[in-house]
């Protein structure tokens, strides 16, 4: 004859996994729209991420074309030390006159001649618009600056 506390075990265990297995059920199919969601939105995420990326790397290939000032509009401005040495002796200024007139100390303007130095950009305009100007020009934003 059989141990009725096994029988009365094997029981409880069979009755304890049927309730589990029913509470379970409702719990799964509850998860399952859940599941669905979380892997939509991985996909969508994924997706987003792709596009950031893609659009990082045309804004840099346009930053880099468009040059250090960015998309301002204004023109790129470049610089040499010997071109800046050749402007001011072709108008006839002394550093420090020639330093004047863009916002600038004498010494600076040596310094950038020899090339230890650049300019920093705010002075970048002010030397380009002084290649336009003559000597009377020149002479004459000087006096117009002593004053």
């Amino acid at each position: 004859m059989p141990n009725i506390a096994n029988l009365l075990k094997s029981e409880i265990a069979r009755v304890a996994r049927r309730e589990v297995r029913a509470e379970t059920k409702g719990l799964k199919q509850a998860i399952a729209p859940y599941r669905a969601q979380i892997a939509e939105l991985k996909r969508r995420t994924r997706e987003l991420e792709q596009q950031v990326n893609r659009l990082g790397r045309v804004a840099k290939k346009t930053a880099a074309s468009a040059g250090p000032e960015g998309d301002t509009g204004s023109r790129n401005l470049r610089f040499s030390a010997k071109g800046l040495a050749a402007q001011r002796k072709r108008l006839g200024l002394s550093a420090q006159a020639f330093g004047a007139l863009i916002g600038a100390s004498g010494q600076s303007v040596y310094k950038w001649e020899e090339g230890k130095t650049r300019p920093r950009a705010k002075h970048l305009p002010a030397i380009a618009s002084l290649r336009t100007i003559g000597k009377k020009e020149a002479a004459a934003r000087l006096a117009s600056l002593e004053r």
